[in-house]
């Protein structure tokens, strides 16, 4: 992995740096910070939703490494690393977890030596791509990862930056194809259902003041781009109360479930 990629943009914000602020990181500039609060502005659950999509990526991972017995991952739309990033959740369950981290954000390629501390057993790798180019992510992906055998591939928050349905299902299809039966899916996506009505006037401010452009999509249509798996239990929730540990927590507009391939 080079530190170099196309240049940072400090000017325009940017997705991963504005997640990064939600959660109280600090790899993230002024106009981050001004998007990111007047969104917060206009949607204050928005923090409620970056905190629930982090803490469910954690229970997903121990379910995977643990219960599921997978041992390598494939994170796609890694974002900026912060704490108990997929590797290090995996791997203190199964310390010979093998995980490639994708991202097409610049900044994220110049951070991502932090994601590579893999243990001695395992692996880490860094992949600088578009979501929208499965073939370049499966390509180098298998440097590292033996797509002979069971891959979770996670697809946190990144194909509501997929626009166009079509293009949306290519990828996700595409991804699924490419990994053998045993394998899983973990997605999370926005949506205007689950108390999401508000956020509409900040997608649309978002997507005038900020990269890239964001959608929602219903329970329905995110359903549809997991039909290549079998959902586990509890299926498509609000990602806030997929395994939740103690108690029910609130709902946030952000649906999660994780699939097996059959």
């Amino acid at each position: 992995m080079s530190s170099e990629g196309p240049p940072v943009d400090p000017g325009t914000a940017h997705n991963a740096r504005v997640w990064n602020h939600w959660l109280g990181g600090k790899d993230n500039f002024p106009a981050d910070r001004a998007v990111g609060d007047r969104v917060f502005q206009m949607y204050p659950s928005i923090v409620r939703v970056a905190r629930a999509d982090r803490a469910f990526l954690g229970r997903a991972v121990r379910f995977l490494a643990g219960e599921a017995g997978i041992r390598q991952f494939l994170d796609i739309g890694t974002g900026l690393p912060t704490a108990d990033n997929v590797h290090e959740v995996a791997q203190r369950i199964a310390p010979d977890v093998r995980v490639v981290y994708v991202d097409h954000d610049p900044l994220v390629l110049r951070q991502a030596r932090a994601l590579l501390t893999s243990t001695p057993e395992g692996a880490t790798a860094y992949v600088q791509a578009d979501a929208r180019d499965p073939g370049t992510i499966l390509r180098e992906a298998a440097r590292t990862l033996d797509f002979a055998r069971p891959i979770a591939i996670m697809m946190l928050g990144i194909v509501n930056f997929l626009l166009d349905d079509a293009e949306a299902h290519r990828v996700v299809d595409r991804l699924v194809e490419a990994v053998p039966s045993g394998s899983y899916l973990v997605l999370t996506h926005p949506t205007l259902e689950l108390g999401g009505e508000h956020n509409v006037q900040a997608m649309d401010f978002w997507n005038r003041n900020a990269e890239p452009p964001i959608r929602a999509r219903t329970g329905a249509q995110i359903a549809g781009l997991l039909h290549g798996v079998e959902l586990v239990e509890p299926g498509l929730v609000s990602c806030s109360r997929w395994r939740p540990e103690g108690g029910v927590p609130d709902e946030v507009a952000q649906y999660g479930a994780v699939g097996r391939k059959p």
